[in-house]
């Protein structure tokens, strides 16, 4: 399992610790360090499942700074992925990855779910 997180985000911290509390084992990627290609992030909405606003990190200063809440509902599908892989502060995290699945921010329940814990 791919294990997407930003190393200073106190909800990543909480779930690399919630992880490993329960012996699950990642590779570690810093969202930061080595930002999602578009080919990732749309591999991973499609195995999501969820609605492509919910891979935005809606929070983050710069998804505030650029005016995304008013911008995103007139863009398409392929500007929101171009956007998306500009910058790994604009994806919400942190992100588990594996062969059948995608977790986008952490939900201890959903997470306790997929991993048995």
């Amino acid at each position: 399992m791919l294990f997407v997180c930003y190393p200073k985000c106190t909800t990543c911290q909480k779930a690399r610790a919630w992880l490993d509390s329960r012996g699950v084992t990642y590779d570690f990627r810093d969202i930061k360090q080595e930002n999602p290609t578009r080919q990732e992030l749309e591999d991973w909405y499609r195995k999501s499942g969820l609605p492509l606003k919910r891979f935005f990190n809606t929070s983050g200063l710069l998804y505030k700074s650029l005016g995304l809440k008013d911008k995103l509902p007139g863009m398409s599908e392929a500007e929101q992925f171009d956007l998306l892989a500009t910058d790994g502060m604009l994806v919400k995290r942190p992100l588990a990855v594996g062969d059948e699945f995608v977790l986008v921010g952490f939900r201890e329940a959903e997470w306790a779910e997929r991993f048995g814990a």
